[in-house]
């Protein structure tokens, strides 16, 4: 009874962290809530009030109404701007979580859109095809020259095992100065020294659209982010070929003593892989932004790989991490001049969640290791009372 009496918030918190199952949800929770701590805390020493923060957070992203709305402005509208926003990360997200269940680190993801944006902005997007042709071919061609740009780097990994992350990590730089000579040569605009706009046939967004009074960007690439999110969950738990994807991440050897061609797979898997970024790259180069910036790779493809370790590489899970992720990302600039602070606060916070999700394996350490000592405990006390 000493035990129980000494550790009733560690029994709590063992029971509701529950068995290895339960907490691939309770885990990601508690990195949330830890970090939500920390930020605050992180609030509290600059003399500002976190509740404050946080709920301008949820205003900035539409999920809580403001004060006051500028014209044609509402609450819908700054929640339909930060979907439209979420669809790339979305995608992106899922790109890297396909690697990961084949045991294959990604990294090339943010290259990846940019290329498939080039592609796809220099062939549909800037073309006088009416819409009901231009949508369809943008996703099409992005999604085959994403696809086409991940393969290679699984072809290089099986042909002559030549690590993923290095040969992706060189195909981003390859991919970055020669998207950004190509936009600079050809198709820059003059006064943005971006890329020319693509045309609104060929735009994933329906931006400015008004309805009822409205103006709010729509964002149709969203329709095809949750779909994937059903259709890559139906891959990993139904298909032979996702089952396959995972034995191969667990357990090569065992893999390719079981009879599973190793190598194709891991192709198949990056090309997988490398369409959902390409489909990231459509929605947010010719959606959401709606031209390329040179010289630089998007923060997306990289933000994404720590958004699949928060949702534990989890179609489900992902879904709502990169909701999170893009609710403070896009609620930051609104919590930026409500509370007085720097934006970079916003981009803290994410990293604060992002560290205590790497953590994960820590915690399940942690909590097996405090079970099986207080079982140890219950065990010797049991013992003892008997005698």
């Amino acid at each position: 009874m000493k035990n129980k009496k000494t550790n009733p918030f560690l029994r709590r918190f063992l029971s509701i962290m529950g068995d290895e199952k339960r907490q691939k949800i309770t885990i990601p929770i508690l990195a949330i809530l830890l970090s939500l701590l920390a930020g605050a805390v992180v609030y509290l020493i600059m003399g500002k009030n976190p509740l404050k923060a946080y709920l301008s957070f949820l205003q900035g992203a539409g999920l809580f109404p403001k004060g006051n709305y500028a014209a044609k402005r509402s609450m819908v509208t700054d929640l339909m701007s930060m979907l439209n926003a979420w669809t790339p990360m979305l995608l992106a997200s899922l790109s890297v979580a396909v690697a990961m269940r084949s045991g294959l680190f990604n990294i090339g993801v943010s290259g990846q859109m940019m290329l498939a944006g080039l592609v796809a902005t220099v062939t549909i997007g800037y073309s006088p095809l009416p819409a009901v042709l231009a949508k369809p071919l943008v996703v099409l061609v992005a999604v085959l020259v994403g696809a086409a740009a991940s393969a290679l780097i699984g072809f290089l990994k099986y042909k002559w095992n030549i690590n993923e992350v290095v040969s992706a990590i060189m195909f981003n730089y390859i991919i970055r100065y020669t998207v950004s000579f190509s936009i600079k040569s050809f198709i820059a605009d003059p006064i943005s020294r971006q890329s020319r706009a693509v045309g609104p046939a060929a735009r994933l967004s329906l931006m400015d659209t008004e309805i009822g009074g409205l103006k709010m960007d729509i964002p149709l690439g969203l329709i095809l982010a949750l779909v994937s999110v059903f259709l890559v969950r139906f891959l990993f738990q139904k298909m032979k070929l996702g089952f396959e994807f995972r034995t191969i991440g667990a357990n090569p050897r065992a893999a390719k003593y079981a009879g599973i061609h190793v190598g194709r797979n891991l192709i198949l898997t990056m090309t997988f892989s490398g369409a959902l970024a390409g489909l990231a790259g459509a929605t947010y180069f010719l959606g959401y932004y709606g031209s390329i910036q040179p010289d630089t790779l998007i923060s997306t493809g990289f933000d994404a790989i720590a958004v699949c370790i928060l949702g534990n590489s989890n179609p489900l899970g992902i879904l709502l991490a990169s909701f999170l992720i893009t609710v403070i990302d896009k609620g930051g600039i609104y919590m930026s001049s409500t509370v007085g602070v720097r934006q970079e606060i916003g981009a803290l916070i994410t990293a604060l969640i992002l560290l205590f999700a790497a953590c994960g394996a820590f915690f399940r350490y942690f909590i097996a290791a405090r079970r099986q000592q207080m079982l140890d405990a219950d065990h010797a006390e049991k013992k003892e009372a008997e005698v």
